[in-house]
């Protein structure tokens, strides 16, 4: 049984890769002061960058989880997110409303991808 981890620390990797499959840990947005469509614009351009870092893309994506501060943001992030996902290859999805670990933050998402 193999398994890799990305960019390690005390608490977590950012990315685990076991049996072809890939965990990212929560991806949350660049900038914390911004608002939802640039918090949510930000942290999928992060999914992407490590999903691709390790071997994936955002094509291969199998379930997403995503938490919101408030669920009064869903219409604006769905905007972001319908226009991100590509036609046709949309994952399994969650989207919760959740206490964020820091007050700024409106978004995360947790991915679980397969490797290319």
């Amino acid at each position: 049984m193999s398994i890799t981890r990305y960019e390690t620390g005390v608490r977590m990797s950012r990315a685990v890769v076991h049996n072809k499959t890939v965990y990212l840990c929560g991806q949350v947005a660049e900038d914390r002061t911004a608002g939802i469509t640039e918090q949510t614009q930000t942290m999928l351009a992060k999914v992407v960058s490590l999903l691709e870092s390790v071997g994936s893309s955002k094509e291969n994506i199998l379930s997403a989880t995503i938490y919101l501060k408030d669920m009064s943001l869903f219409a604006e992030m769905n905007s972001i997110w319908d226009a991100w996902v590509d036609e046709g290859k949309a994952p399994a999805r969650a989207c919760v409303e959740a206490r964020m670990a820091s007050p700024e933050l409106l978004i995360e998402i947790s991915v679980i991808a397969a490797l290319d």
